[in-house]
């Protein structure tokens, strides 16, 4: 798995269960849902942390539980 594939499944993750849509938690967090949406149509390869900050502010949660899954330590490159 790339570590965009990572962040795609944890995005997907948390969406289903905190009942959001990506849209909403990005927007809550301030920021345009449009980067995160090319990160999931595999428009773009790199993610910023910033990007993924405001949908973890937007989802209500920090980045140290956004990260907290092991297969973001088995990623390839």
């Amino acid at each position: 798995m790339s570590i965009n594939d990572a962040i795609i499944k944890r995005i997907e993750e948390i969406c289903q269960q905190k009942k959001l849509n990506v849209c909403e938690a990005t927007l809550n967090g301030g920021k345009s849902p449009s980067a995160i949406y090319d990160l999931i149509k595999g428009r773009t390869k790199c993610s910023k942390v910033s990007t993924i900050k405001a949908f973890c502010q937007g989802a209500g949660m920090t980045l140290s539980e956004f990260f907290n899954r092991d297969y973001f330590n088995d990623y390839e490159d």
